[in-house]
């Protein structure tokens, strides 16, 4: 079987994951909460967790979406409210790492699925998990490009992270926590560095470049997916960033 044939989901996947992941990285990084992803990922796990361990796996996209909200509306509010938003951010992603340690500890399985959990194996994803993940991203860009643009306040602020937990509670569950960390954050700090290109534009091409990268290193070299697309995002990242220094 071709090469295209047997991993076009994954190809299509990876530049979904990047594309929209680009949308949020930007201005993540712009607002200096780093981490807001990550804690948000984190926390959507342990519902994840909880639905696989208490559960034997029903409403698992209902519990993760329920945490991934929760979680986005603490660190909305946190984001107006507290002071050092960074630190708070922190506590929260380390609250959720741990809850989810204890939450697997008495599984048998508990490493195996903390390890998915944090980096999932994208290379032979099925269609259908493609076809339902790239809807949900399509109605995200809308509200994010059409809608989210004319909103103020508090309700504009609401709006970002709601949407960014539906995001990364679809990432979660088919890429892993660190690999969301990685495409939401390494694109966009190239991205934001340069000034030739614009910064999403610059973002996409960097990340999907990055991405399909990993995914060919990944099938050939025999190395888990989820981990070579993290290293080879984040080394792509610090390499360009330090030329850019230069």
């Amino acid at each position: 079987m071709p090469l295209i044939e047997l991993l076009w989901p994954a190809f299509v996947l990876a530049i979904a994951l990047v594309f929209i992941h680009a949308v949020f990285g930007i201005e993540i990084i712009r607002r200096g909460v780093i981490f807001t992803d990550l804690a948000i990922g984190q926390i959507a796990a342990v519902g994840m967790a909880i639905s696989i361990a208490f559960m034997d796996g029903s409403w698992q996209n209902s519990m993760t979406l329920l945490f991934a909200i929760l979680s986005a509306g603490v660190i909305a509010w946190a984001n107006s409210k507290i002071k050092h938003v960074e630190a708070f951010i922190g506590l929260l992603y380390a609250l959720g790492i741990s809850a989810i340690m204890l939450i697997l500890s008495k599984s048998a399985e508990g490493v195996e699925l903390f390890s998915k959990l944090s980096a999932a194996d994208i290379l032979f994803v099925s269609p259908e998990e493609v076809a339902k993940n790239v809807i949900l991203y399509i109605f995200v860009g809308i509200v994010m490009f059409f809608v989210y643009p004319r909103m103020k306040g508090m309700k504009k602020e609401l709006l970002f992270f709601i949407m960014l937990a539906i995001t990364v509670t679809s990432s979660v569950q088919s890429a892993g926590v660190l690999v969301v960390f990685a495409l939401l954050v390494a694109p966009a700090y190239a991205a934001i560095l340069q000034s030739r290109v614009k910064p999403l534009i610059f973002s996409w091409i960097f990340g999907s470049f990055a991405i399909m990268s990993a995914l060919f290193s990944s099938y050939y070299l025999d190395l888990p997916t989820g981990y070579t697309i993290i290293f080879t995002m984040v080394f792509f990242s610090i390499v360009f960033v330090v030329f850019q220094s230069i």
